[in-house]
C-alpha cells in the first residue's frame, strides 16, 4: 500500500488573560487547503472547523468523564503535538469501488495524564478521538461530544419513534423518517440517531457520524440547551439488568442500567467523531468517511466471502401460486425459491423467521428438511442464510455456529438486537468475529447503523438500520419516495443498508394502500429497479415472490444482473429530499440509476463518466402513463457515448436504471 508521511508545521498560538491558564491553538488543514480545523486547549477541549469562508462548527467542548471525578479534557496539558502528511489507498474488495483514497492531514495532542487526542482533516471532512495509555482498566461515566453551529440552521434528524420498550429510550429499532426542522426547534428530550444533517448555509451540508465503535456505545443526539444552537452526544449507560421482553419477549429488554457508559481497557483508541462536508449535495451520496475510519480486516483470507443477491421470503409472505402444494413454511415452496434463485442466478435464499422455533433455533421446524433443502440448492449453485434472533443465537453460539456452518449453510441473518450500548456492540463484533471464525456471512437487522464494522470483519454484508420495504406493509402515510431519496446523503453514509427493494406491484400515492400478502410500494417500477443501483448492499434482496418476478421477466433480468458491489462509483447529480442519480462500474459495464420523490421532474445525465469508446445501453424509464399506473414503464435499447447528455423525465416517485456496456 503505497503513502508518504511527510512531518508538517502547524500554528501555534499562545496568549493568556489575566489569571487565566495559557490557551493553545493548534490548525491543521485539509490537503486542499479548504477545510480549516482548530483545536484549542485552554481550560478545556475545544474544536471548530471552517470550511472555506463558512464557519461548519463553532467551537465546541470535548471531554471524557472517568470513575473517581476525573475528567479528561479539563484543564489539559500538551506533553507533545505532532501533525504529520497521509497519503495511501486502502483496497476494498467487498464495496462500492476496489480501491479508497485515503489522504488527511493529522495531528496527534498527547496531554499529560496518560491521554491524547487525534484529529484528522481530510478534503471531505473532518474526525477527531481520544485516545489513553494507561494501566488496567477504565471506567468511562459519559463524554462529551458538541456540534456547535453558528446559526440556526435547517436539518434532517432521524430521532427515536419505535421504542421497543417504553421506559427506555436506548432499545430501538434504528429507523426513522427524517424530521426537517431548524436547529432550535428540536424537542430537547427527544433523542436521535446517527447519521444527521445539517445544512450550512445555502449549499453545504455538514452530516455528523461516528467510525470504529468497537467496546464502547454508539452515540445517539440530543439538542443542545440554549443559548447554544447545535447537537450534542448522549449514551446508552451500560446495563444493570436484562430480561426476556420485546418482540414476542424474544430479545432481552434493560429495566436498569448502570451510572457508567463503558468499562474497558485502560490503553485505547476510542471512537472516532467525524463531520463530512459537502459543497454539493451529491458528493454525499459517495463518500467513504467511515470505511476510512474504521479498523482494517481482521479477516486474513476473505476469498470465501462472496456478496451476491437473494430471493427473500417474508416480505412476500411465502405467496406463490401457479403450483401443486400449498405454499408456506415446508421444504417445497423453499425448493421452489431455490429454482427461481439458480433460474436467476442469484446466489442466496433466506429462511425468514418460521423455520425454526422463534426462542431455540436449533429446532428445525418438522416441516422443513433443512439437509434436504442445502444439498438441493448446493446442486443449482444457491447458498442459504438462515434468520435467527440475536438472544438466542448468542445464547449457542459456539454449538450454532458449528453445527450448521458444517451443514453447508452459508450464513446468519440475525435480528432484533435493537440496542447500541456497549455490550451490545461488544456482542456485535463477537458473532461477527466468531462467524469468520467458520466462514460465516452475516447481515444484522434490528440493528444500529454501521459503524465500520464491515470492513473490520467484511463478512458482515448486510445491516439494516433504515426504514425498508418492510414497513410498506403496515405504515399508510410515510412519504416514502421522500425518504428514498434522503437516505443516500444521510444513511447511507454510514455504509450498507439492507432496504430490501425488488416490489413488482408498484403503486401511485393515491393507489396505494396496506396489504400483508400481496404488499406493494409507493413510487413507480423503474424507482425500484433504480434502487439496486443506488442503494449499497452487498447482499441485496429480491424482496418479492418468485410468482411475481415470473411475471415481469424484463425487470427481473435486469436486476439479476446488477453486481452488489463494484470497482468504482460516481455520484452524477442530486439534491437531499428531492432527487438522486448515481453510476457505479463492474468490470467494463457501468449501471446507473435516478429516482425522484413525488414531483415529476427531468433531468440530464452527463455520460462522460463512460470514457473511451461506445456503449450499448438497456433503459429502463418511467412510462408515459406511470403516473395513473405506477407499474408502466418503458425498456428500450439504445447507443451512448461519453460525449452523450441524456434527458430523462421521471414521474411522480420514478425512476430511471440502465445498464451500459461496451458496443459490440
Amino acid at each position: 500500500m503505497p503513502h508518504r508521511v511527510a512531518l508538517l508545521g502547524f500554528l501555534f498560538v499562545a496568549g493568556a488573560a489575566a489569571a487565566a491558564p495559557p490557551s493553545r491553538d493548534y490548525h491543521l488543514k485539509s490537503p486542499d487547503g479548504k477545510l480549516d480545523l482548530l483545536v484549542q486547549v485552554g481550560p478545556t477541549l475545544r474544536w471548530s472547523v471552517q470550511h472555506e469562508t463558512t464557519p461548519v462548527i463553532t467551537p465546541s467542548e470535548v471531554s471524557l468523564a472517568l470513575a473517581g471525578g476525573e475528567v479528561l479534557g479539563k484543564n489539559p496539558v500538551v506533553s507533545s503535538a505532532k501533525t504529520t502528511s497521509v497519503s495511501a489507498t486502502i483496497a476494498s474488495p467487498i464495496y462500492k469501488r476496489s480501491q479508497i483514497p485515503d489522504n488527511y492531514n493529522q495531528l496527534i495532542l498527547t496531554l499529560k495524564g496518560g491521554y491524547g487526542l487525534v484529529v484528522r482533516a481530510y478534503n471531505d471532512g473532518v474526525a477527531y478521538r481520544f485516545f489513553t495509555s494507561r494501566k488496567g482498566s477504565l471506567t468511562v461515566l459519559n463524554e462529551q461530544a458538541t456540534f456547535n453551529f453558528a446559526q440556526d440552521y435547517e436539518s434532517l434528524i432521524p430521532f427515536v419513534r419505535d421504542l421497543r420498550v417504553p421506559t427506555d429510550p436506548y432499545m430501538s429499532s434504528f429507523e426513522s423518517l427524517y424530521s426537517a426542522q431548524k436547529l432550535s426547534r428540536a424537542k430537547k428530550d427527544s433523542l436521535a440517531f446517527l447519521p444527521a444533517l445539517v445544512a450550512v448555509g445555502e449549499q453545504k451540508k455538514a452530516v455528523i457520524l461516528e467510525a470504529d465503535v468497537e467496546d464502547y456505545p454508539g452515540m445517539f443526539l440530543k439538542s443542545t440547551e440554549a443559548p447554544a444552537l447545535g447537537l450534542h452526544g448522549d449514551f446508552a449507560r451500560y446495563p444493570a439488568e436484562e430480561k426476556p421482553g420485546g418482540f414476542h419477549n424474544i430479545q432481552l429488554v434493560v429495566p436498569r442500567r448502570e451510572n457508567y457508559i463503558a468499562k474497558t481497557r485502560g490503553s485505547r483508541t476510542f471512537p472516532w467523531r467525524a463531520v463530512v462536508i459537502s459543497a454539493e449535495d451529491r458528493q454525499l451520496a459517495d463518500n467513504d468517511m467511515v470505511y476510512k475510519l474504521a479498523a482494517p480486516s481482521r479477516v486474513k483470507d476473505v476469498s470465501w466471502i462472496k456478496p451476491g443477491k437473494v430471493a427473500w421470503d417474508w416480505w412476500n409472505d411465502w405467496n406463490i401460486s401457479g403450483v401443486d402444494f400449498r405454499a408456506g413454511l415446508n421444504t417445497p415452496t423453499y425448493k421452489h425459491y431455490i429454482d427461481f434463485a439458480a433460474a436467476n442466478k442469484l446466489e442466496y435464499v433466506i429462511l425468514d423467521e418460521g423455520w425454526s422455533e422463534e426462542t431455540d433455533f436449533m429446532k428445525v421446524s418438522p416441516k422443513i428438511d433443512l439437509a434436504e433443502l442445502i444439498a438441493y440448492g448446493k446442486e443449482r449453485n444457491v447458498g442459504l442464510i438462515l434468520w435467527a434472533n440475536w438472544r438466542s443465537l448468542t445464547e449457542k453460539m459456539d454449538s450454532a455456529y458449528k453445527q450448521y456452518s458444517a451443514m453447508g449453510v452459508k450464513g446468519f441473518k440475525i435480528d432484533f438486537l435493537d440496542r447500541d450500548d456497549q455490550k451490545m456492540v461488544r456482542s456485535s463484533y463477537e458473532l461477527a468475529r466468531k462467524a469468520a471464525d467458520y466462514k460465516l456471512l452475516v447481515d444484522f437487522h434490528g440493528m444500529h447503523k454501521p459503524d465500520g464494522l464491515q470492513r473490520t470483519y467484511p463478512n458482515v454484508l448486510g445491516y439494516e438500520g433504515v426504514k425498508g420495504l418492510e414497513n410498506f406493509k403496515w405504515t399508510p402515510d410515510d412519504d416514502v419516495p421522500r425518504y428514498d431519496v434522503t437516505l443516500p446523503y444521510i444513511r447511507m453514509m454510514a455504509g450498507p443498508m439492507d432496504y430490501t427493494p425488488g416490489a413488482m406491484r408498484n403503486a401511485t400515492k393515491s393507489e396505494y394502500h396496506l396489504s400483508h400478502s400481496l404488499p406493494m410500494s409507493q413510487g413507480t417500477r423503474s424507482h425500484q429497479l433504480a434502487m439496486y443501483v443506488v442503494f449499497e448492499a452487498p447482499l441485496q434482496m429480491l424482496s418479492d415472490s418468485p410468482t411475481a418476478y415470473k411475471r415481469e421477466p424484463e425487470s427481473t433480468d435486469f436486476i439479476a444482473q446488477i453486481p452488489t458491489v463494484f470497482d468504482q462509483t460516481v455520484a452524477l447529480d442530486g439534491k437531499v429530499g428531492e432527487y438522486v442519480a448515481l453510476a457505479r462500474k463492474k468490470a467494463d459495464t457501468w449501471y446507473v440509476g435516478a429516482m425522484s420523490n413525488w414531483t415529476a421532474r427531468e433531468m440530464t445525465l452527463d455520460c462522460s463518466f463512460l470514457g473511451d469508446g461506445n456503449y450499448e445501453a438497456v433503459i429502463f424509464r418511467d412510462g408515459v402513463n406511470a403516473d395513473r399506473d405506477a407499474t408502466d414503464y418503458k425498456r428500450e435499447v439504445v447507443k451512448v457515448s461519453s460525449k452523450d447528455r441524456l434527458k430523462i423525465a421521471l414521474s411522480p416517485g420514478g425512476g430511471w436504471a440502465a445498464r451500459m456496456y461496451p458496443a459490440k
